[in-house]
């Protein structure tokens, strides 16, 4: 397959957020530049590229406000992740959320685009993510079957192991690290069967550190990171707010990087 405007929506996931760059838009990068690019370059040029995802937005927000700008660009390829945002908040009505994505996702593929879908990451074993864990298994589990019903490519997170590396995962421990990004993109060209060029990154050597360390970085995480997303959470504030899109139009790439 060979695509020429490929349009991403979602949340911080596909914004970019924890792969930094001050120079782009939003102040971010992320896979999905990193994927548009290398897959600009592996068709020799012509594909033109935007991206509506907006941190913190939750599925709702996402079928209200992205998925009619998505169509109007009259996309042949759409990448969406959703859900997860919403899967977070203290109380979440699942058979609600499932039947929604199922209409975006027939929405997005009767189009005519060609559409990837992703199922979110396993949070596995970490404390903070225990309570959630079972939601985040059967959404899993509902996404796997909406893809397959509308024909979408599957990228499926929870089963890419190299995740279980800390290096691939940002201080914050709730986005990906510029590793993490990479990652991702090498795994959505794999699923699209693009023969590209993008290799990992380098990972740093990991630091042991001691109890006395793991406990102070602990501390450190959750004053810098979860006191404010409790904080959001309770005062209904969202990291997205005040943001637009980091790529409204679709931008021709030229067959050089994003």
């Amino acid at each position: 397959m060979t695509f020429a405007r490929y349009v991403a929506l979602g949340d911080s996931f596909t914004e970019g957020v924890g792969d930094d760059d001050p120079s782009l838009p939003n102040g971010v990068r992320g896979w999905a530049d990193r994927f548009a690019a290398a897959l600009d370059r592996a068709q020799g040029g012509g594909l033109s590229y935007a991206n509506l995802a907006i941190r913190g937005r939750k599925l709702g927000p996402i079928a209200a406000e992205q998925i009619d700008p998505a169509l109007a660009l009259q996309p042949d390829l759409v990448t969406i992740y959703a859900g997860a945002n919403d899967i977070m908040r203290p109380k979440v009505d699942l058979d609600w959320l499932l039947g929604e994505y199922d209409r975006v996702i027939g929405r997005l593929a009767a189009s005519g685009a060609h559409v990837v879908m992703f199922t979110p990451a396993d949070p596995g074993g970490s404390r903070i993510y225990a309570l959630v864990r079972a939601r985040f298994d059967r959404y899993c589990n509902a996404v796997r079957e909406i893809a397959a019903r509308h024909g979408a490519t599957l990228v499926d997170y929870w089963q890419i192991t190299d995740y279980r590396d800390p290096r691939l995962w940002d201080t914050d421990r709730m986005h990906m690290s510029p590793a993490g990004h990479q990652r991702m993109a090498i795994a959505v060209l794999d699923a699209l069967g693009v023969q590209h060029d993008l290799e990992p990154l380098v990972l740093a050597d990991a630091t042991p550190l001691s109890v006395l360390d793991r406990v102070k970085a602990q501390v450190q995480w959750a004053v810098e990171y979860l006191g404010p997303w409790i904080k959001r959470r309770v005062t209904g504030r969202s990291s997205g707010d005040g943001l637009d899109p980091r790529y409204r139009e679709l931008t021709p790439l030229g067959g050089s990087a994003a």
